[in-house]
């Protein structure tokens, strides 16, 4: 093709790009890298499907940092304020992950370590939820089997502290929207692939701090409305009794999922 030629279709390349005079515009989406590092894990003892990140804050997804911070690499720093959980590495660089924070990790502050580490653990609710919320937690009280609807997730670390266990736990969640809030029951919950992800990094005995109050870095994710009202519930009125709708269900019939652990 000539430069002439070449010139003088330039105006026909750009029209066909173009509806009544404007740019087509591609739709933008997740980074491809985060669609491949939050997709399926296929071959794992429970397959664990993709996780839907579309309406993910980026900040939120597994990624190396800057860590300014003195904890030696392989310490685990859990910042509950700006829910974030830190693998100190090399370098003055840490892998962070976002994480959910739940009424058992805002208890906790200090240090501890890794004590234990199961594979699609079993769960089972603590006496202080069984004793807030009988009527959820009560049939668990003997444990609940391993599988891709427990609440632990794929992977669970358990913090001991001289010797004793903690009760404070990170592990996966069933309830990837909860990533970013202080929401329910539980301690820290990651993404499937991020526990599965830390899972294979931290060996038992591995050093965690829990930092509780820090400054915050970004604006509070805001909880959503259908949340706050499973969380937070508010009487009806006297006229509204016997015409409220469940909470979990939206206007369109939806059931939302329930808060978890």
């Amino acid at each position: 093709m000539s430069r002439r030629f070449f010139l003088a279709s330039v105006p026909v390349f750009l029209a066909g790009c173009t509806t009544s005079g404007k740019v087509l515009q591609v739709a933008s989406g997740p980074d491809p890298y985060y669609l491949a590092m939050y997709g399926p894990l296929p071959d794992d003892r429970f397959p664990i499907p993709a996780t839907d990140i579309s309406n993910v804050e980026p900040r939120f997804l597994r990624q190396q940092v800057d860590y300014h911070r003195s904890e030696v690499p392989g310490t685990i720093v859990i910042d509950t304020a700006n829910r974030f959980l830190y693998l100190v590495q090399e370098g003055g660089k840490a892998l962070r992950y976002g994480i959910g924070v739940g009424k058992e990790g805002l208890e906790f502050e200090g240090t501890a370590t890794v004590g234990r580490k199961a594979q699609w653990p079993r769960w089972t609710p603590t006496q202080n939820m069984i004793r807030r919320e009988p009527d959820r937690y009560a049939k668990y009280a003997g444990g609940m089997e391993p599988g891709i609807t427990n609440p632990l997730g794929p992977r669970a670390l358990y913090l001991y502290k001289d010797g004793r266990d903690t009760l404070f736990r990170i592990h996966g969640t069933t309830e990837p929207w909860s990533i970013g809030l202080a929401v329910s029951s539980g301690c820290i919950r990651l993404f499937s692939q991020d526990i599965v992800d830390l899972y294979s990094r931290v060996p038992t005995g591995a050093p965690v701090v829990v930092l509780q109050n820090e400054p915050l870095m970004y604006p509070q994710k805001e909880l959503p409305a259908w949340v706050a009202r499973q969380v937070n519930p508010q009487p009806p009125a006297p006229e509204q009794l016997g015409t409220v709708q469940d909470a979990s269900v939206s206007s369109s019939g939806f059931r939302r999922p329930s808060v978890g652990i």
